[in-house]
């Protein structure tokens, strides 16, 4: 049986991490993406290159880690290209990499903090889409090629302080909508997953947004009452990357615990 073959962008922790996690242990083949630099925009540290470094030792040479920024098509362009040379094609991109900005009424955000939230949240996107389809396009018919988003719980509803993170969610969701539609008949479906609240760096910094003691304080607004694991996330990314989601296609796939209902 062929190998599978997947690019992961935000891969050096939380939700992305895992999801590199998952697919390497079920036997993909993984080009794992990070930036591994801070952005001067952002009120927390970005992941390391040690942080990526520690995600893909245990895989060997089953997984590649790459330094790479989703807002730069070009940097996306290569990462495609190694998989496609090192392992011989390209069967799923999951676009992994976001950023968490806010704490101020809309109209009170930096351009900065807008165009961060943007660039590396729907941008980077973008670019991912632009640079894996015509890949998983070249895969022989029948094809069952997938690529699928982290959204968020956000992008259902708008949440206090952080009305540019809700939009760039919202627009994540619409991304993935029209690409299922251009992918219509090809046998490469796109989809998006929305989490609710995660035990990630994100979740940490979005408790400093507000105040909060511990991230545990979330957990009363999901119906699990407890805070998610990525795997828990994770889990559902590969689900939709396997055959088994063969008739899921521009949907969302709500892995909140209940948030939205």
């Amino acid at each position: 049986m062929t190998t599978r073959v997947a690019v992961v962008t935000g891969a050096a922790r939380g939700i992305g991490a895992a999801v590199v996690h998952d697919l390497a242990k079920s036997g993909w083949a993984v080009v794992a993406v990070d930036v591994c630099a801070n952005n001067p925009t952002l009120p927390y540290a970005m992941a390391s290159r040690d942080d990526l470094e520690e995600v893909v030792e245990p895989y060997g040479d089953a997984v590649l880690p790459v330094v790479a920024d989703v807002r730069d098509p070009q940097a996306l362009a290569a990462v495609v290209s190694q998989a496609v040379t090192r392992f011989g094609g390209l069967d799923a991109a999951v676009a992994g990499a976001a950023v968490l900005a806010g704490g101020v009424p809309m109209w009170e955000l930096p351009d900065a903090t807008y165009d961060a939230l943007f660039d590396v949240g729907v941008r980077g996107v973008h670019n991912l889409a632009r640079a894996a389809i015509p890949a998983l396009l070249e895969r022989p018919v029948p094809r069952s090629g997938r690529f699928v988003a982290i959204a968020s719980a956000a992008s259902e509803r708008g949440l206090w302080h952080l009305a540019t993170y809700c939009a760039a969610k919202h627009a994540v969701v619409g991304l993935i909508r029209g690409l299922a539609a251009d992918l219509r008949g090809t046998g490469v479906l796109a989809s998006a997953v929305a989490p609710g609240s995660t035990r990630t760096d994100m979740l940490d910094a979005t408790a400093a947004i507000y105040h909060l003691g511990s991230v545990e304080e979330f957990a009363a607004h999901q119906l699990t009452d407890r805070i998610l694991e990525p795997a828990e996330v994770a889990a559902a990314v590969a689900w939709l990357c396997s055959p088994a989601s063969s008739a899921v296609t521009g949907s969302v796939l709500h892995v909140d615990g209940g948030f939205i209902g």
